[in-house]
């Protein structure tokens, strides 16, 4: 199996005008399913004193990295609310969006100041909150041309200590030390395996990176240099164990339709075609590929209370919900699931986020939305987003508050 070149991936400390990221896409190597290197290497960026540091962009006006966006002659974004019939649990959110029908792809609340929350979506959407999440401000960065800010999608973001991370598509890494007040961007290799699909802020820093090839990075110098934890993408692994019984694996089309990392470091993937599923623990070498427990096509997965060792969820084609029993044996291909007691008529279920040991809420097509009160094992209707036209993809709860992000830009917080 032949190496797969040192990944560099060097940050933009202080020279605003260093290299721009490279997308991966630009000039990927064609053997991306080789074997990942043990350590990237660091790639030096020149200071150069005249040009200023971060703390000189941020009170030069022409050159502060973060502003507020004059959103003044922008239309604030509410299509008809939830709350008119008074019967759900959620109410929509207005937010101040400019462009037509956005796509939301994330929210996220820094824990050491839950005031401070942040929302990025595609066409470069991107929104802060300091009233924890009452009211929204939209924001942009006066280091990307408006013509060149507008194509980029902002998939995920994480904060942990006032340090926050960003990545998205073209590919490109931003990072910010002081809440959000002013952004550098990091510098991306263009050999690195896979598009950037998650970021998690772990402490002053540093961070891990995961990507759409199965590469898990973690940095501790901000991103000057990472490590990497995997010693082969997902393509190698399903290509090594093709024949271990796997059903779909030796078709898999070398991408995924997900990455999730729980909050000990374990992660969980979903083949793009629904048919396989696969883990990845702390410490071991290679991804576990699994069969799916059932005939039907994952539409998507999770882990119950944010813990692997508490359980799997996933959600199958026709709007099905399984759990797994909790300490989940990883190292075996078939992992049981028990079936749920949920109507959800035909609607696809996109997220589940379980709050706590009894409480959960479910989101899907058409303004989906259930809750279960007994840990998941039955779920009842709730009728929020009934009159609301869009799809809901995604629900996260930030201490006792949660969100919903729906398509054409919907938000929705708990009453």
């Amino acid at each position: 199996m032949r190496a797969v070149p040192c990944v560099v991936i060097a940050i933009l400390a202080s020279h605003v005008n260093a290299a721009l990221v490279q997308s991966p896409l630009a000039s990927r190597p064609s053997a991306v399913s080789a074997r990942l290197a043990t350590s990237v290497c660091m790639s030096g960026v020149q200071r150069d004193d005249k040009e200023g540091t971060a703390g000189d962009l941020v009170s030069t006006p022409r050159r502060v990295f973060l502003q507020t966006a004059a959103m003044g002659t922008a239309a604030t974004f509410m299509p008809r609310g939830a709350e008119a019939e008074g019967k759900g649990a959620w109410k929509q959110v207005s937010l101040p969006i400019a462009t037509e029908n956005p796509i939301l792809f994330d929210i996220e609340f820094d824990p050491s100041n839950p005031n401070n929350g942040w929302i990025v979506g595609n066409k470069a959407t991107f929104l802060q909150t300091t009233d924890a999440g009452q009211t929204w401000a939209a924001k942009s960065f006066a280091n990307l041309d408006p013509e060149e800010e507008i194509n980029y999608r902002f998939t995920k973001i994480s904060f942990l200590g006032g340090e926050g991370w960003i990545i998205g598509k073209p590919a490109i890494l931003l990072h910010t030390r002081d809440s959000g007040a002013s952004w550098e961007r990091v510098p991306l290799s263009p050999k690195l395996p896979g598009d950037p699909y998650g970021i998690v802020a772990l402490g002053p820093g540093r961070a891990e990176m995961s990507t759409s090839a199965g590469a898990i990075y973690t940095t501790d110098n901000a991103g000057r240099n990472w490590k990497a934890m995997v010693k082969e993408t997902i393509d190698a692994t399903l290509n090594r164990v093709s024949s271990s019984g796997v059903q779909g694996a030796s078709y898999f089309s070398g991408s995924i339709n997900s990455v999730l990392r729980d909050a000990d470091g374990a992660y969980l993937a979903v083949s793009s075609r629904g048919n396989f599923y696969l883990t990845w623990n702390p410490g071991d070498a290679f991804w576990v590929p699994h069969n799916r427990d059932t005939s039907r096509r994952i539409t998507a997965m999770g882990f119950i209370n944010d813990r692997l060792q508490d359980g799997l969820w996933m959600s199958s084609a026709g709007g099905d919900i399984s759990k797994s029993a909790a300490k989940v044996d990883t190292q075996q291909i078939n992992i049981d699931f028990e079936k749920t007691q949920i109507r959800s008529g035909g609607y696809g279920i996109l997220d589940i986020n379980f709050v706590d040991a009894k409480n959960a809420w479910a989101v899907g097509g058409s303004g989906t939305m259930f809750r279960s009160k007994d840990g998941g094992k039955s779920w009842q209707k709730d009728k929020s987003a009934d009159n609301i036209p869009t799809n809901l993809y995604k629900v996260k709860f930030f201490g006792k508050t949660g969100y919903v992000l729906g398509s054409s830009g919907v938000l929705l917080r708990t009453v």
